[in-house]
């Protein structure tokens, strides 16, 4: 068990917060700090003053519910808590605390039940046997025909749940293409695909193209392929649905099938649409690959889907992204589904820049910094290793505030001795697809990566 927090330890940080009252990060560690110290009084007014501040942060509202139902404030933290997933509906630890008070209020079970539901939904880590008996939601054992138990069956109808309107409105990016460095050849990709059929329907029409399409995107992990797909939803409006694997994959047979009609379906009908699939390799392995039929069964309702078969995909973008194009079965290139592969490379030195900076706000930092000198330094550095390198210069700047006693800009200083820390995550990756683009490129998918590396083959 921890030492508790007494009140030498947090003084210095009380004492750089009162240097930099504005610095909202560093007030929700203050606040976290004293709530799990049992100072409640004094989080709930750290909490208050950082929404005073930044009235739409997420992380500040949940602490702030928290901190009421410690005190036992139970309808001020549900009239927060309420606030919080009008505007953030992917909060799982929201549902689950909103789920808990209703329960411990005598509130509604079926109200209590859908929140606790869509808890595990969203994050299957977050069960609570407590809170199941408190709710009915125990399973019993599965049946000899095979499906899920029936009395877990009954639990979930009589909360009315509905697994495709856990994901309805689930997110609505306020992100552009404006937002993303770098990558014009695939927004370029991805506006004739997706964003210019909106914008222009009867030039579209006249040529017999319609909106949507499938895009894959491929590269080395942490290069911004979800980002960007958020934000190519954000560009035209649209909505946005993010499907992992634990989003499909369940233990019954059948019902992996059935989410993914349920999501494609959902896309439909809240076109325009942005459907991305996250790590797609792990749903779409080569079939020779596979040797239970339950995995060729939903990449076959896969291809089902993509194809429009039963419904149009109309105003539906698929994305997907993967960091093994390789291991994807041939079909899912065909034409109509996911026939445009474009490969997203580490960012440039241009769009290093931009990432630096946005990394870089709502820090303190020294004034004049040389972004573009720290840009030269990490060439094929990835998103996910700038962000590193901004991770470690802060933590250094930290660590010398806590001997000053209060908060220091980050310097320039200490970006270039966090650069020199982190080697690029990228060249790994290049080195495999190497041989995949030299020795199994038949067909010339992956000539974007010799062009990259500079190989003529």
């Amino acid at each position: 068990m921890a030492a508790p927090l007494n009140s030498s330890d947090l003084q210095p940080l009380l004492d750089a917060l009162s240097f930099s009252p504005d610095n909202v990060p560093l007030r929700r560690h203050v606040a976290a700090l004293l709530r799990d110290a049992g100072r409640l009084a004094e989080a709930e007014e750290h909490y208050r003053m950082g929404l005073r501040q930044a009235p739409d942060d997420a992380e500040l509202q949940l602490g702030l519910a928290k901190t009421y139902a410690a005190l036992q404030k139970t309808s001020a933290a549900l009239v927060v808590l309420e606030e919080l997933l009008r505007a953030h509906p992917d909060q799982a630890a929201a549902h689950l605390l909103h789920a808990r008070l209703l329960a411990q209020a005598g509130g509604p079970p079926q109200e209590a039940r859908t929140a606790y539901q869509t808890a595990l939904h969203l994050d299957t880590s977050l069960r609570d046997a407590e809170l199941e008996g408190l709710l009915g939601l125990r399973p019993a054992a599965q049946p000899a025909g095979g499906g899920a138990p029936a009395e877990y069956q009954a639990s979930v109808s009589a909360a009315g749940l509905d697994e495709r309107a856990l994901f309805a409105g689930l997110e609505k990016p306020q992100i552009n293409f404006s937002d993303v460095g770098g990558m014009d050849a695939v927004k370029e990709e991805i506006n004739l695909k997706m964003v210019h059929p909106l914008q222009f329907p009867d030039l579209y029409k006249a040529y017999g193209k319609a909106a949507g399409g499938g895009l894959l995107l491929y590269g080395p992990p942490g290069c911004g392929k979800t980002y960007l797909a958020r934000a190519t939803a954000g560009e035209v409006k649209a909505s946005f649905i993010h499907v992992g694997i634990n989003d499909i994959l369940d233990m019954w047979m059948g019902q992996s099938e059935q989410k993914l009609h349920d999501l494609f379906e959902l896309a439909r009908v809240q076109a325009p649409c942005v459907l991305f699939f996250d790590e797609v390799d792990a749903l779409a392995a080569n079939r020779h690959d596979l040797r239970q039929s339950a995995g060729r069964t939903l990449i076959n309702q896969f291809l089902e889907e993509l194809d429009g078969a039963r419904s149009s995909n109309d105003g539906v973008l698929i994305l997907a992204a993967t960091n093994a194009p390789w291991h994807l079965d041939p079909a899912f290139r065909r034409p109509g589904r996911f026939d445009r592969i474009v490969l997203v490379t580490p960012p440039d030195e241009p769009a290093r820049v931009a990432i630096l900076d946005v990394l870089l706000r709502g820090k303190p930092v020294a004034p004049g910094l040389n972004l573009a000198a720290l840009a030269a330094q990490t060439a094929g550095f990835s998103g996910a290793d700038l962000q590193a390198v901004v991770d470690l210069a802060v933590e250094s700047c930290l660590r010398e505030s806590m001997k000053a006693g209060k908060a220091l800009p980050v310097q320039q200083s200490n970006l270039l001795a966090a650069a020199k820390q982190v080697r690029p995550s990228t060249k790994e990756w290049f080195a495999t697809a190497k041989n995949y683009a030299l020795y199994s490129n038949e067909g010339g998918t992956y000539d974007d990566i010799l062009t990259y590396l500079g190989i003529k083959k």
